[in-house]
């Protein structure tokens, strides 16, 4: 048996995010970081499409996103030059939300008006200022518009995963290859974990940072968890009259979003029947674009006239179902168990702040920098909610 100090399950963003702060805060803590599968191949981080917004409609996700744009534009400075990385390549093309209503155009005022309190730069753009804006848009179907002109946009988000482990590496953490099968508990506490080739980490601490693979975990534990796994296809499309690269990142009241992506596109939709898929199910579904994207594309933009449909992929968001936001925090019952799970398909973007959160937490036996406390795991049973209306 080996031990550490805290031992990680899940080596994606958030997991070295944690072990980045942690080392950053205390480099003489043993942290262990335990990953399945380093080629990452059906990790969340991996298949995200690596975009950040201060456009949410909680306060604390704005809070959150107005840290992590800081971090991802300065991220060779935070990481003292030990990460590896040299850039991220953030595009800041912002986001554009349309609602097509008047009860979704008060959502986005109020929303609005949140977000530039908190610092974040959100225009309300009405349908003739949108049309001005953005001519090659159909906008007759808008009652209003969101536009964040900065501090928005996309990123490599495996840079992002490969500098937070170099620079965690650097300072000390430790990565294991291994499947984390259980927890080991004892006297009403977590002490380490077990792995799929019946070796054990002890440890003083456990944080479960795997996503959806958290709540099998936590069911070994007789613990249940309303993180399961939401299937997204993702789209990459070639439209020969459509050359906007320094488009913004759009989100249709119409149920889909697209953005450019060099000469071509990324769109992807909310299926019309969503819920829990199987665990494995990493199979695109194909049938998404003709019959749910493009005839709602078209319509929005004309141009799009032309389309082909380049390739596909899809990934699993690890959605909370209890009200679409995350679990941060110590959970209930075990003193030493901490959980990083159901960021609801806006996780890696806030993998920067719930890292540092986190090992604040670990350190200090609190949050110090930014209050996550909305978002712990107690709510499960006090029925407090913290429902994120802007889930894309």
């Amino acid at each position: 048996m080996t031990a550490a100090d805290v031992a990680i399950v899940g080596g994606g963003a958030m997991g070295w995010s944690t072990a980045f702060w942690l080392m950053r805060r205390d480099p003489a803590l043993r942290v262990a970081v335990v990953e399945r599968d380093p080629s990452h191949a059906q990790a969340a981080t991996a298949l995200s499409v690596a975009s950040i917004r201060q456009q949410f409609t909680c306060r604390i996700n704005v809070k959150i996103s107005r840290f992590g744009i800081d971090f991802l534009r300065n991220f060779e400075a935070y990481a003292a030059g030990a990460s590896g990385v040299a850039s991220l390549g953030l595009r800041e093309q912002g986001y554009l939300f349309l609602a097509g209503s008047q009860a979704g155009a008060e959502v986005l005022r109020m929303a609005a008006a949140m977000q530039r309190a908190e610092g974040a730069a959100t225009e309300v753009l009405a349908p003739d200022d949108l049309a001005v804006r953005f001519p090659w848009l159909a906008v007759g179907d808008v009652a209003l518009a969101s536009f964040g002109p900065r501090d928005e946009g996309w990123f490599d988000n495996m840079g992002l995963l490969a500098g937070l482990r170099g620079a965690a590496m650097a300072a000390g953490a430790e990565s294991r290859r291994g499947e984390v099968v259980a927890v080991m508990v004892g006297h009403g506490a977590a002490h380490g974990v077990r792995l799929a080739d019946g070796s054990e980490i002890a440890a003083g601490a456990v944080v479960l940072a795997a996503g959806t693979g958290v709540t099998p975990l936590l069911a070994g534990l007789g613990e249940e968890s309303p993180v399961e796994p939401r299937k997204r296809t993702v789209f990459v499309i070639d439209a020969p009259e459509a050359r906007h690269p320094r488009a913004p990142l759009m989100v249709d009241h119409g149920g889909f979003y697209l953005r450019p992506e060099g000469d071509h596109w990324i769109t992807a939709t909310v299926p019309d029947a969503d819920g829990p898929c199987a665990p494995g199910d990493f199979e695109p579904d194909l049938a998404q674009f003709e019959e749910l994207i493009w005839p709602r594309l078209h319509a929005r933009a004309p141009v799009f006239a032309a389309v082909k449909v380049l390739r596909a992929w899809a990934g699993h968001y690890d959605f909370n179902r209890l009200d679409a936001n995350a679990l941060v925090g110590r959970w209930p019952g075990w003193p030493n168990l901490y959980a990083l799970t159901g960021f609801s398909g806006h996780g890696l973007q806030q993998a920067p702040a719930m890292g540092r959160g986190m090992a604040e937490l670990l350190t200090a036996g609190r949050f110090e920098t930014l209050d996550l406390s909305e978002l712990a795991p107690d709510r499960l049973h006090t029925g407090a909610r913290v429902r994120e209306k802007a889930v894309v």
